[in-house]
């Protein structure tokens, strides 16, 4: 039986080094669990589009990850090519660097230019902001500026910072997004319960590494 949260979830296999056999093992999952998609690497978007090819399982990976500095030519070659491999959604890692500096000029430049691609090629579009390591101030106006590109979700966490998802975090995003903007929770969520918690939370997908199903 389909878990209750099943189209909430990402099943994500990120970690480095990661292999063949374990990103078919995380498909194979993904499509009998019935989740939302599998996030994996961009070395093996081709390959889980191919495994995952009409079971309604999206494939979706990374961009500019883990650091997001990449220059913003890079990460839009970048999200190109995942497309052109099969990724239906991408999630891309703010340059934190631009945000440090106050950039907001160069924040909104490729935030826009990253979103307006995934509208055109009809990519689901997700923007990791990190907010384990941003102050409120800086989740408020990194909102901002992704309902402003018309980014599809927006994400907490890349699952390798000190900290990740956050209960009132979520919520407090959940009050400044719009209804039609999505928050991604990932990052150290490893059970239904946890899951359940984020959802109530407001968040619309939740990436996790771990097999949840529903304990009842």
């Amino acid at each position: 039986m389909t878990s209750a949260i099943a189209p909430y979830i990402d099943y994500t296999l990120l970690k480095p080094g990661a292999r063949i056999g374990e990103i078919e093992l995380c498909c194979a999952a993904a499509v009998m669990q019935g989740y939302a998609a599998v996030c994996v690497p961009p070395c093996y978007v081709q390959h889980a589009a191919q495994l995952t090819a009409g079971t309604g399982v999206r494939v979706c990976s990374v961009v500019g990850f883990p650091h997001g500095m990449h220059t913003t030519a890079t990460k839009l070659a970048e999200a190109r090519e995942l497309h052109e491999l099969g990724a239906a959604e991408l999630d891309l890692v703010i340059n934190r660097a631009d945000l440090r500096n106050d950039d907001r000029v160069a924040l909104r430049r490729e935030i826009q230019a990253f979103c307006d691609f995934c509208r055109a090629e009809e990519v689901v579009s997700k923007i990791i902001l990190e907010t384990g390591e941003l102050s409120r101030e800086e989740i408020r106006l990194m909102c901002d500026i992704c309902v402003a590109a018309g980014a599809d979700m927006v994400k907490t966490s890349t699952g390798y910072a000190a900290s990740g998802a956050d209960l009132d975090t979520v919520r407090y995003m959940r009050q400044l997004l719009p209804a039609q903007t999505g928050i991604k929770a990932s990052g150290g969520i490893r059970d239904y319960t946890s899951a359940l918690a984020f959802i109530e939370a407001g968040a619309t997908r939740i990436g996790t590494s771990t097999l949840l199903t529903d304990p009842s």
